[in-house]
């Protein structure tokens, strides 16, 4: 499958890019605003794979060509740049099979980190807004530490929660997800339960901020 990551120069791209790039077979195309920018880190992380003795080549384009014959697009971008990004892209991701979002918003202040939402309800249902009606968004790899997902020797045993409202899209995502070792995907329903998957980033990051050891945490359901 053809991924491309946008804003796969950030830190939850970065992270997608090398454990893809790392655990499965998949074609890897880094998108930026900057096609340079783009190319640079991918170069930097096809370098950082072969330090591991994997042989991979990871493209770096503008984000619009990044996303030009792509099967499943990665939003990882902050969140009040997912609309912008969308707009600037929509032409291209008409015969992808899959949008995915992993942006959820926030907003911190001395008491910690909490959730921020747009008025759309959560990020995912505003990518799903603004994305072609006829192209598929799946909420996905919110809840993911991106520094323990950048490091490839972490092991992970976490889980990722799905939202969308088209059942074979989320398939696809569940198993490009469990591509990664030591990541679950579990359905959580659809878009309408974006906001409360989305929240949980917030929380995670404000235990993190109070716990000592706990910079990387993730979860699991059991």
């Amino acid at each position: 499958m053809r991924i491309a990551i946008l804003g796969g120069t950030g830190d939850i791209g970065e992270g997608l890019a090398l454990r893809w790039g790392y655990h499965a077979d998949h074609e890897l195309v880094i998108g930026s605003r900057e096609a340079s920018r783009a190319g640079t880190k991918a170069d930097a992380y096809e370098t950082e794979l072969d330090s591991r003795g994997i042989d991979v080549t990871i493209e770096g384009r503008a984000n619009a060509d990044a996303a030009a014959g792509a099967d499943a697009v990665v939003l990882a971008v902050p969140p009040y740049h997912v609309t912008d990004t969308v707009e600037a892209v929509a032409s291209e991701l008409v015969d992808a099979d899959v949008v995915i979002s992993p942006a959820a918003g926030m907003k911190r202040d001395e008491t910690g980190v909490h959730a921020h939402p747009p008025s759309a309800g959560s990020v995912t249902e505003l990518v799903a807004g603004a994305a072609p009606a006829e192209v598929p968004v799946v909420g996905a790899f919110h809840n993911l530490s991106a520094g323990r997902l950048a490091d490839i020797d972490a092991e992970l045993g976490i889980d990722t929660l799905l939202v969308g409202d088209d059942e074979g899209a989320k398939e696809i995502v569940g198993l490009l997800a469990e591509d990664i070792d030591g990541l679950r995907a579990l359905d959580a329903g659809g878009l309408a339960n974006a906001a409360e998957v989305e929240s949980l980033t917030p929380l995670l990051l404000t235990v993190a901020q109070h716990n000592d050891g706990l910079h990387d945490l993730g979860v699991r359901f059991r």
